[in-house]
């Protein structure tokens, strides 16, 4: 054991340089003190037997029931063993003499395994803690009534012994949990592959079951320690000490690994909220797919030694106001090389400025991501770079609580992307500002496909109320992004006034940062002449050069009869690019049967004339002109979309409705719609004039490739049509409709028709064979989940 001794006794050192006292943890005290099996043990809740003999002891407790034994003293020798044949019950074992227990010997049970102790638990160097279940060592206490009732359990005391591990302490199928008010150490090994390992100091704990994330949680701090320079190896592992201070120590190799499993995904936690983390050593987390895990570092103090990394899919540090130097960009750019994507934020706690500076260079390679994300401002120091090599993206984002502080982004130094394809983003208070600096961009950049990107570097003033989203309107070619959801409920009693129109549209750049604006009142933009149709929707017109992207939006919106107007829940009309936009709500014009309605109508969009990728509407309309599921008309692009929404055609001169468009002279890709359609009356013309809608479109001279049609089509006076009134376009062979739900047994009634084998039976529509040309690979653009009725997009399922 000397051997054992001498290198703990060096560990020991370390923690001492740190400031950390050992003070009464005197290794050769503990084991020339410790008795070399448990005495004085008797069950006071729950029943079981205990027998001994020899190096051995036995405590069999009958099932998987639960029970309670109290001891004067629990300590096992080096040479001794202590079994619990507990089943898949849990037994508390609860030390009520003067003296620490101190495990050399071999610990093992069956199922869950509680030792409490006040005078401390030490796990020596020799010592092996072995469980199927979960293992507890605490020295704060719980009773025995919440114990036996199970479920989550509060541990507390005023104890300022320690828990300690310098031997090899796991659990097979469970997870292991070391909880002291003064010190936690793993100087040893602890390994939970099935479960989390976690060391908590704190003076009341709350400790619970779940498979989605951290089980230990410190309500109440005691200013005490946890201290890991051994091995950590679980599918989850958290170190948390509240206000008080966290050291994941260096050593060769990762000290820290969180693996995941099938249920529980790879996450490490370092929670020092009112404390300091100090890292120096490598920190791994990975999924059970091999795909990368989380860390999470959190606290007042960060500090980073000349060996700190994490790999894994995603390392967020969290803290209240902080600056790069250059240990922590030496730590954050190995990590970044590594293939993590770093985000560092402040909150502002603490009285702090909440800012977030950078003062040393950071360079890395690949694709990594850097997200600085700042309570108030974010800067770049004098002569700092910030370079990327490979397609690494960074993000600078001031005011991130989206208060509407007044954030900057304020750039003295030199961010460098002119060997990189990836990006760089700005996001600043509409009363902040920012400043550009030295940007070096790469001229072969390319934007990357569905990005919706316009350049390589993009400043963004964020839009964090009602208030902010109306200023747009004042300068329509600016860069926007969405700060957080905002509520539009006071449009109500003040209808919205779309931002941009048929003389000024809006030609910039809007991200809704998957966000979503609502419940709008929407009210028409009024053109001023009969000739010139009114706009309506949250845009009234988006321009050629116009990017609207990663939104949702909802509301109502109603429009008098004898009314002119284009207009759709985003926009009225867009001559730009709408990518991953979707649209919820009502939207009525017409009023009635016997109303002229000369409005042309969709979910998303009134009119396309650009590009519609990657969106979707559940809108339902009640018009009575051209009307579509997710946009009226159409003659530009609209590709892997699709539209829900319930449609009726109503007015004097209605025709129908098509389930996606209305009427379409241009493209439609890869899209589908499923919403049912109502020709409600019938519709007038001169004789001869075609009625009806359809599951599709109502009208097509452009083409439609790839997509189908599952919606009940309803007009009682004509035949349902799955998925064209009239087609003197190109409707290709892998076009299909659902006969039985849209009670349509033709595809296209007027012009080139289609097939009556794309008539498909709800059984087909669920088989991915059926659908010719369609690409079912994971890379491919269509799934078929199970149970699913039809084909999604597989960027659906991916969200």
């Amino acid at each position: 054991m000397g051997r054992a001794l001498q290198r703990n006794d060096s560990i020991a050192r370390v923690w001492l340089a740190l400031g950390i006292s050992l003070t009464g943890l005197s290794l050769p005290h503990i084991a020339s003190a410790a008795g070399v099996l448990p005495q004085g043990g008797g069950y006071v809740a729950g029943a079981g037997t205990i027998t001994s003999g020899g190096n051995a002891l036995v405590v069999t407790q009958p099932g998987s029931t639960r029970g309670v034994i109290e001891w004067n003293s629990f300590s096992i020798g080096p040479a001794n063993i202590v079994t619990f044949n507990n089943g898949s019950g849990a037994t508390l074992n609860r030390v009520t003499g003067g003296s620490p227990s101190a495990i050399f010997g071999r610990l093992r049970a069956t199922g869950d395994l509680y030792l409490i102790n006040p005078q401390g638990v030490v796990v020596g160097p020799s010592g092996v803690v072995s469980t199927g279940g979960r293992f507890v060592a605490s020295t704060l206490d719980v009773c025995n009534c919440a114990f036996m009732k199970g479920g989550a359990l509060t541990l507390s005391g005023d104890s300022n012994a320690s828990v300690i591990n310098l031997g090899k302490t796991g659990s097979s199928g469970g997870d292991v949990f070391l909880i002291a008010r003064g010190m936690v150490v793993n100087a040893g090994s602890v390994s939970a592959p099935n479960g989390t390992a976690e060391l908590a100091a704190g003076a009341t704990v709350l400790l619970q079951d779940s498979a989605a994330s951290r089980q230990v949680f410190v309500q109440t701090g005691s200013k005490g320690s946890v201290v890991a320079s051994g091995r950590i190896d679980a599918a989850q592992a958290s170190l948390q000490a509240a206000d008080g201070n966290v050291y994941a120590l260096a050593g060769a190799g990762a000290r820290i690994r969180a693996t995941g499993t099938a249920s529980r995904a790879g996450h490490v936690w370092l929670v020092a909220d009112g404390g300091a983390v100090t890292q120096t050593g490598t920190i791994v987390a990975s999924n059970a797919d091999g795909s990368g895990g989380t860390v999470d570092t959190q606290a007042a103090q960060l500090t980073f030694g000349r060996d700190a990394a994490v790999r894994a899919g995603q390392w967020n540090l969290t803290t209240p106001a902080f600056t790069i130097d250059a240990p922590a960009a030496r730590a954050l750019q190995r990590s970044l090389n590594a293939g993590t994507s770093v985000d560092v934020a402040t909150t502002g706690a603490n009285g702090s400025s909440g800012d977030l500076g950078v003062a040393a260079n950071l360079r890395w390679r690949g694709p990594a991501t850097l997200t600085l994300a700042a309570y108030h401002d974010v800067s770049i120091g004098n002569g700092a770079t910030i370079a990327n090599r490979g397609a690494g993206n960074l993000n600078l984002r001031a005011d991130a609580s989206a208060l509407g502080n007044g954030g900057s982004v304020v750039n003295h130094g030199t961010l460098d992307w002119s060997a990189s394809t990836g990006t760089v983003s700005a996001f600043y208070d509409m009363n902040g500002s920012y400043t550009a600096g030295t940007q070096l961009g790469n001229p072969a950049w390319a934007p990357l496909a569905y990005s919706g990107l316009v350049t390589q570097f993009t400043a963004y003033r964020l839009i964090n109320s009602l208030t902010d989203l109306q200023s747009v309107a004042q300068d329509p070619g600016g860069n926007y992004a969405l700060g957080k959801d905002i509520d539009a409920s006071a449009t109500s009693s003040a209808a919205w006034m779309p931002l941009g129109n048929s003389v000024t549209p809006f030609t910039g750049q809007f991200d809704g940062q998957g966000k979503t604006i609502g419940p709008l009142t929407l009210q028409p933009w009024p053109s001023g002449s009969m000739y010139i149709p009114q706009l309506m929707g949250l845009f009234g017109q988006i321009g050629n050069t116009g990017v609207v992207r990663n939104l949702s939006v909802s509301g109502r919106g109603s429009l008098g009869g004898n009314t002119y107007a284009y207009m759709g829940m985003l926009a009225g009309v867009n001559n730009g690019t709408v990518l991953r936009v979707d649209a919820a709500g009502t939207l009525t014009s017409g009023g009635s049967g016997s109303s002229i309605d000369y409005t042309v109508a969709g979910g998303l969009l009134g009119v396309n004339t650009g590009s519609v990728l990657r969106s979707s509407s559940g809108v339902a309309l009640t018009t009575g002109n051209t009307l579509g599921g997710l946009i009226g008309a159409n003659t530009g692009l609209v590709s892997q979309s699709f539209a829900t929404g319930a449609l009726v055609s109503l007015g004097y001169i209605n025709e129908g409705a098509g389930g996606l468009v209305g009427n379409n002279g241009g493209t439609i890709t890869q899209s589908y719609a499923t919403g049912s359609t109502l020709l409600s009356g019938y519709c007038r013309g001169a004789a001869g004039t075609p009625c009806g809608g359809a599951g599709l479109v109502v009208y097509n001279t452009g083409t439609i490739t790839q997509s189908f049609a599952t919606g009940l089509v309803t007009q009682p006076l004509y035949q349902p049509i799955g998925i064209a009134r009239s087609n003197t376009g190109t409707i290709s062979d892998d076009v299909y409709w659902n006969k039985e739900t849209t009670s349509a047994t033709v595809g296209v009634l007027y012009g080139t028709p289609l097939p009556a084998a794309n008539g498909l039976t709800t059984t087909q529509m669920s088989t991915p064979a059926s659908f010719v040309s369609y690409d079912f690979s994971p890379a491919g653009v269509w799934a078929m989940p199970a149970g699913a009725t039809h084909p999604v997009l597989r960027w659906q399922v991916a969200q």
